[in-house]
């Protein structure tokens, strides 16, 4: 698990995060505690606890009292969402500034897409 680029408390939000996206953990379901996520990836309960506070943060989970940590109601959503605003951002809005230098209009990029979709 351990990305030297990122902090171990946000990989172990992404994580999460990518076991709600991916369905493993459904909404209202229970989250693991802050202790096994702790010692299942060998780290200090308190980073655990950062990477899980960031989520409740962002109403990806909420505290049930004396039980646990849980998936929000809407949180796939609300993931999936944001995830592809980053995609957006992060690889569509290159893409259009690199087609627009090479002078390529929207349907150039639909045929080229549909041709290097269909490799897959």
């Amino acid at each position: 698990m351990r990305d030297d680029g990122k902090p171990l408390f946000q990989q172990i939000a992404e994580q999460i995060e990518n076991s709600i996206v991916d369905g493993t953990l459904p909404e209202e379901g229970q989250v693991p505690s802050t202790n096994e996520l702790a010692a299942f990836h060998r780290i200090n309960p308190a980073t655990a606890a950062k990477g899980v506070s960031r989520l409740v943060a962002d109403g990806v989970l909420y505290k049930r009292r004396g039980i646990g940590m849980f998936v929000s109601t809407g949180a796939r959503t609300q993931l999936l969402e944001r995830r592809r605003e980053e995609f957006a951002r992060g690889y569509i809005a290159p893409l259009l500034a690199e087609a627009r230098k090479l002078g390529m209009d929207a349907e150039q990029i639909k045929k080229m897409i549909d041709v290097w979709g269909d490799d897959t």
